[in-house]
């Protein structure tokens, strides 16, 4: 049983919805079953304090909390204490001495008070002769109670800290002297607590300051008295202070960063002692768990859902008739499956110590091939369908890993085979694409490896160059092996199908050059047309002139009776009722269908031979049975259809009836061409030739405009060159 007939079976049961849900079913179990491998955790087997036989990597990338806990207290070991300068402590001090001070010059100012009131008082009653001695009898306060009135005045603090000599000194110095004494102690109390002292400096601060007083010129009791004041007065103004510490410590918590294990960093190296610290890695990373993780099933399977979920959408929306969404489909899916085997395939070879070989995977195979026989959206996303399951297939052994270098590779790869393979794809462009494939595929390794900052050996680097290479030139080499298969097996009309049907030595055009010359004229003429008119709307401009060549093949069964092929003959026509030649005419376009599959010429071509002319009216032989007096109906001399379906054999069926109207004008002028290609497309647009095709009121307009511009070509007009005399002859010749 040939491949055509496995393939006409699976078309029949395309035909069922069921079964086309059924098939995106099974490219999602087959990309499961290909994929799964890839995310299956690995799972090893190593003990505490042995060696390991392998080489392990992390299979993901996780956090480290037990180090990132460490790092934190290391860090927070080395954060200094924080202290605060209390300047207020300063003047706070020295505002106390100059209220002891003021207090004792306070004690001193009612003493002398005390002494005068008293002196006035004696000397008015000696004056009186009351008393005769006026010194003896004035009571004067004693040191001692100078002492209690001064303490009297300062806090229980105070009095606790300073010495009774303090208040003598201070109470039995002069006035000047105690001025002078108050002023140094201040200032040099200020001095010396303008400066952080700590709890530990408060000695060594009193000590300052002491030695400060010791150089003044104050009297000896009076100094002593400037330096126990200094000395109580000076206290610790630097302090701890713990929400700045904390803040600080906070701060440098948060700057620790998060200390990881990263995804294919190697835990442990073969031959190396499984340690303690090594063991804690491999655990944490669950490589040493006893039960496999469902997550990385359950992300595989959503993830092929999604993707293929989108392209069964996407074939869903098409727009296309039933047979063709058919073909695609089995196109796409078996394309798709050979990739991800050959990718599967491919990654058992891989070794991660020298190259990865998923450089040498041919990226944009499938992108070629799909283009070729489907279209350039279908191969773009193809290709990033491909390039995302290789970077999961090609993960270097590392479970659930996306190789991103690999993955960035196949998408470049496989778009620049998009952009690369032209519209007109002979079988050398496919192989010069690869060419020039290959060497983009090298600028796209070596770009990636160096934006990597990887370094690799010359000889590394030179097989990294071989598999761009090859990858580029198998792209090339398989996708021309393969395409005829799918040509063939699915009737595929492709670009370079139709280059090779529009070969004059195929036998069907030359059976229309020898048997119908005129016919094959005319055909050339109408491709010509309709060429130039379908790339004026963005339709295939090579799908109808190859049509064209054969979209009058049925006249080569009675070419006589067609009228580009009446060369010096009687019109058979003439003899005949209008009943037969009607059914002669209308012969051709259903005789032409039969011989184009006879000759298994693709669908497309028997649509344009038996659509060409749509429903039209054979009007001139319905007009000569009507004048002949038959009782006959318009439909019987109708072209059986059916109507144009697409745009193609829309403008081809235009082309044709321009064609022949203007071949038969005497002397066509631009203004007449233009008038009977404007009439021609009304009439066709008025009897309805239209509606099963999506051509537009805008396209017919380009259509037109097309059509004029080809014709003017062709019709130009030409010179008149008078006739020479018989004088100017013999000049000439003489000449």
């Amino acid at each position: 049983m040939d491949i055509n007939l496995y393939i006409s079976k699976l078309k029949r049961l395309l035909d069922n919805k069921i079964f086309q849900g059924l098939l995106f079913i099974f490219l999602v179990i087959s990309s499961y079953a290909l994929l799964y491998s890839n995310v299956k955790p690995e799972k090893i087997n190593v003990k505490l304090l042995e060696v390991s036989d392998q080489t392990i990597r992390s299979p993901k990338t996780i956090e480290d909390t037990e180090k990132t806990e460490q790092e934190k207290q290391n860090v927070l070991k080395e954060v200094q204490d924080e202290y605060t300068l209390k300047k207020e402590y300063a003047q706070n001090r020295v505002d106390l001495l100059s209220s002891i001070f003021d207090s004792a010059k306070e004690v001193k100012s009612e003493v002398d008070a005390l002494i005068s009131t008293s002196t006035n008082e004696k000397e008015a009653k000696v004056a009186e002769g009351k008393v005769k001695d006026p010194i003896t009898d004035v009571k004067i306060p004693s040191i001692d109670e100078q002492i209690d009135s001064l303490k009297s005045k300062l806090t229980d603090d105070v009095n606790k800290e300073l010495s009774s000599f303090v208040y003598r000194a201070l109470l039995t110095a002069r006035e000047d002297e105690l001025q002078t004494a108050k002023d140094v102690t201040l200032t040099t109390v200020n001095h010396v607590m303008s400066s952080k002292i700590s709890a530990n400096e408060v000695e060594n601060a009193k000590k300052r300051a002491e030695e400060e007083l010791k150089i003044t010129s104050l009297n000896s009791d009076l100094k002593r008295a400037a330096i126990e004041l200094a000395r109580f007065a000076i206290m610790q103004n630097y302090f701890f202070d713990p929400e700045k510490t904390e803040e600080q410590r906070q701060k440098a918590a948060e700057s620790v960063e998060p200390v990881k294990i990263l995804q294919g960093q190697i835990i442990v190296e073969q031959g190396q002692l499984v340690d303690r610290e090594i063991y804690r890695q491999l655990k944490l990373t669950g490589l040493l768990d006893t039960e496999n993780s469902v997550q990385p099933f359950v992300g595989l399977a959503l993830f092929i859902a999604l993707t293929m979920g989108a392209m069964y959408y996407y074939f869903r929306a098409l727009d296309e008739g039933k047979e063709k969404c058919q073909s695609q489909l089995l196109i796409f899916s078996i394309i798709f499956l050979l990739s991800m085997i050959i990718m599967k395939t491919l990654s058992l070879f891989n070794d991660n110590d020298f190259i990865e070989i998923g450089y040498f995977f041919p990226a944009a195979m499938a992108a070629f091939l799909i283009k070729n026989l489907l279209n350039e959206r279908f191969a773009v996303a193809t290709t990033i369908i491909i390039s995302v399951y290789g970077s999961i297939i090609f993960n270097s052994g590392m479970p659930n890993h996306f190789n991103v270098s690999i993955g960035m590779y196949m998408l470049l790869s496989g778009l620049a085979g998009v952009l690369l393979l032209s519209s007109k794809n002979f079988r050398s462009k496919i192989l010069q694409a690869g060419l020039f494939l290959s060497i983009i595929n090298l600028e796209i390794i070596f770009s990636i490896l160096f934006i990597m900052d990887t370094h690799f050996t010359n000889m590394e680097y030179a097989f990294y160059g071989l598999a761009a290479f090859v990858s580029g030139i198998a792209s090339a080499v398989l996708t021309i092996g393969m395409l005829p298969f799918f040509e063939a097996g699915f009737g595929v009309l492709s670009t370079m199908k139709l280059i090779e049907l529009a070969n004059p030595n195929h036998p069907l055009l030359r059976k229309i050059l020898t048997e119908a010359p005129g016919t094959y004229h005319h055909s050339v003429m109408v491709a010509n047309l309709a060429e130039a008119a379908c790339e004026a709307i963005g339709a295939n401009g090579l799908l109808a002139r190859v049509g064209c060549y054969y979209h009058d093949i049925g006249k080569t069964k009675r070419p006589q009776f067609f009228i580009e092929n009446q060369m010096n003959i009687e019109n058979p026509h003439d003899r005949l009722p209008p009943a037969t030649s009607r059914d002669i005419i209308i012969a051709h376009a259903v005789d032409g269908g039969k011989m184009l599959r006879k000759y298994k010429l693709p669908q497309e071509i028997v649509d344009i031979a038996e659509q060409h002319h749509g429903t039209t009216l054979l009007k001139f032989f319905y007009h000569k049975a009507v004048e002949e007096g038959e009782d006959v109906k318009e439909e019987d001399y109708r072209y059986p259809g059916p109507k144009a379906q697409t745009k193609e054999t829309a403008i081809i069926g235009i082309a044709d009836s321009v064609e022949a109207a203007v071949r038969s004008m005497k002397q066509p002028t631009p203004e007449k061409i233009k008038g009977l290609v404007k009439s021609i497309i009304k009439d066709r647009l008025n009897d309805d030739q239209f509606v099963e095709c999506d051509l537009t009121m805008k396209e017919l307009d380009l259509i037109e405009k097309s059509l004029c511009e080809t014709l003017n070509g062709i019709f130009h007009s030409r010179i008149e060159y008078p006739e020479l005399s018989k004088l100017d002859v013999k000049k000439v010749n003489s000449s």
